[in-house]
């Protein structure tokens, strides 16, 4: 196993990079070269676009018309393509990306794995936690940090970047498949890169991004292998099994059910729900497929030394603990609440950010035509379906659950594009000058309340003039409507990106000096979540971190008794140290807001509202703690 990591450890950073660039490049070239764009469809689909081929007969001067235009959308689709990859890499390392807390959990195991120096058991100071998940995401930290010893965001994140930019490809190549357009192809690329959950959530050291691929895969393979892959027996299901049981070792065993179920749905249908043909012809692929996903999943068990803990921290609590109502009654939590099973209702269409009026318009297009669906068509709805029913099942419900269908979902938008009502399009247009109008009086409000510093850089504002002049041209120029909301929904998670970057500089780091005073010297950080303490060794390489529970309540006087060394946050009004030695000091967003906070930020008190003051203060001659505990952060 570690000769596989070796290999794996040799690699550097730019490599991948560079490869994903050529792709890029590569994927531009095809857009715009004619001999490229005719590949073999599916048997007995047709193109759902309605559109002839460029090659068709006709009139000359209809063809060479029809080809420029052909040309003139490659070219387009071309540069957002490029545009998706740079918005997908750019400011990788920043701790404020939009993310989920979880990513401070896995990167404390995989670090705390990676200093143990074998691959199992995982090892955690979250003793509950340490099998929260299987081991594959924690191998895969450990391998793009070379144990730990090239430690930060950028080289822990790159792999699920990577991971999310091979899920649109396959998105590109089962969406040529199925339609026979290059034009179609690349927009169902990017209708997936462009929704908000897919870069909020695939792009940091989660969980979300491998999964998407690896359970998307099984799809991709048995619609782009057709008809090869419907009348295998043995062979193809063995190799679908195989893939498929990678991703359950990024996740979870119970992903072999909806999985299952959307392939046994699929069949059903095709055999004209006579459930004799399906025992007979389709029950054993199946079987087959799970059988080996799960024997995949099972080495975990046969290589972990400590298989009874991942019965007990994995199977039974990360697992089966979903189904707990936590106090409250099944069908109360099914009902109600954020976790309800009307909340997961809307998942798809909220993971879709921008895109949400298509999508929704896409639905209800499909829903009228539904008769009418291709082969695909179906198998692509049917793991929409059948993955919202999985998950409709726990108490634990939320929309990123569903990312694994968002390919589909994309692949389905860009096969129906010209069904969709540019209507659709247009609210998405308008819903983008909300945000950003939202953005830029935020923002100048910011500085306002700044002066004299400069908080954004100029290519800020260029983005967000340019932002709002595709909204424009899409909104005013009826053909453009459509070819602009993905780029539009690009342009602004790279508005939001570039807006936050200055939070990666002096704004919001401690400076050399305070790095350096604090080297092998004993500090204590704020925690409002688990393992957060991981996130502020990068801030303060080579300091001794350790967490204090923050509730919003502490002060300095409850702190300067306890800790030599401490960082506390305080409103930015705040400039008393009561007498304690200021060592550095930063600014850092203000989290979970309430609702009057909110409401004074709309008034134009955005500074004080949005940003906290982060302290770093030393007590004169105070001792550091002998036994420090981590409790506060775990």
């Amino acid at each position: 196993m570690k000769i596989l990591f070796a290999i794996v450890l040799i690699t550097p950073v730019y490599y991948p990079l560079s490869f994903l660039a050529v792709i890029a490049l590569a994927t531009t070239f095809v857009l715009l070269v004619k001999p490229f764009r005719r590949v073999r469809v599916i048997a007995g689909s047709r193109d759902p676009q309605g559109v002839m081929d460029p090659a068709a007969d006709g009139p000359e001067s209809a063809s060479q018309e029809k080809y420029s235009g052909h040309y003139r959308l490659r070219l387009w689709y071309g540069f957002c393509l490029l545009l998706a990859v740079f918005t997908y890499f750019y400011a990788l390392d920043s701790p404020h990306i939009p993310k989920n807390g979880d990513e401070y959990v896995y990167a404390h195991i995989t670090r705390f794995t990676a200093y143990s120096g074998h691959l199992l058991p995982l090892e955690s100071q979250l003793h509950e936690m340490r099998n929260t998940k299987p081991p594959l995401l924690f191998w895969q930290g450990i391998a793009s940090t070379r144990w730990a010893k090239d430690w930060g965001l950028l080289t822990l994140r790159y792999p699920s970047v990577i991971y999310t930019l091979l899920t649109a490809g396959l998105a590109f190549l089962l969406a040529w498949k199925v339609s026979g357009r290059l034009e179609t192809a690349a927009l169902a690329c990017l209708t997936f890169l462009s929704f908000f959950n897919i870069y909020r959530y695939g792009r940091p050291f989660l969980t979300e991004a491998p999964v998407t691929f690896w359970l998307f895969l099984p799809f991709f393979a048995f619609l782009f292998w057709q008809p090869v892959a419907l009348e295998s027996r043995v062979f193809m299901p063995l190799l679908l099994g195989l893939g498929l049981g990678v991703g359950l070792l990024y996740k979870s065993f119970a992903l072999v059910i909806p999985v299952i179920l959307a392939f046994s749905w699929w069949y059903l249908d095709h055999r004209g729900y006579r459930v004799g043909a399906f025992l007979t012809k389709d029950a054993g692929k199946l079987a087959i497929m799970a059988t080996v996903s799960l024997a995949v999943f099972s080495v975990w068990f046969l290589l972990d030394p400590k298989p009874m803990a991942i019965m007990q921290e994995f199977v039974w609590k990360e697992n089966l603990g979903k189904f707990d109502p936590q106090g409250l009654g099944y069908m109360t939590q099914l009902l109600k609440g954020v976790s309800s099973v009307w909340g997961l209702a809307l998942g798809y269409l909220v993971n879709a950010g921008l895109l949400v009026f298509p999508v929704m318009a896409l639905f209800w297009a499909s829903y009228k035509r539904r008769r009418e669906l291709g082969a695909a068509e179906k198998l692509l709805w049917i793991w929409v379906a059948s993955l919202f029913l999985f998950f409709s099942l726990p108490s634990m419900r939320s929309n990123r659950y569903l990312l694994p269908a968002m390919p589909a979902l994309a692949v389905l938008c860009a096969l129906n594009w010209d069904r969709i009502s540019r209507k659709a399009f247009v609210a998405s247009l308008l819903a983008a000058g909300v945000a950003i109008a939202a953005m830029t009086y935020l923002s100048l409000r910011l500085q306002f309340n700044v002066g004299v510093v400069r908080l954004f850089p100029a290519t800020y504002w260029l983005l967000l003039g340019v932002t709002a002049m595709l909204v424009l041209l899409g909104l005013f120029v009826p053909e453009f409507a459509r070819p602009s909301v993905p780029c539009v929904a690009l342009l602004l998670c790279l508005c939001l990106a570039v807006a936050l970057r200055p939070l990666d500089g002096p704004l919001g780091r401690y400076g050399p000096d305070a790095q350096q005073y604090v080297r092998g010297k004993q500090v204590w950080v704020p925690c409002n979540f688990r393992a957060v303490d991981e996130g502020y060794r990068l801030l303060l390489p080579g300091a001794d971190v350790h967490g204090y529970r923050d509730d919003g309540s502490v002060t300095l006087d409850s702190l300067d008794t306890r800790y030599a060394m401490f960082a506390i946050r305080q409103p930015l009004a705040a400039t008393e140290t009561n007498g304690l030695r200021l060592i550095g000091q930063r600014l850092e967003i203000h989290s979970r807001l309430s609702s009057r906070e909110l409401l004074d930020m709309l008034r134009g008190n955005v500074f004080n509202q949005l940003f906290v003051r982060e302290i770093l203060v030393e007590v004169p001659d105070a001792r550091e703690v002998a036994f420090p505990s981590d409790a506060g952060c775990r």
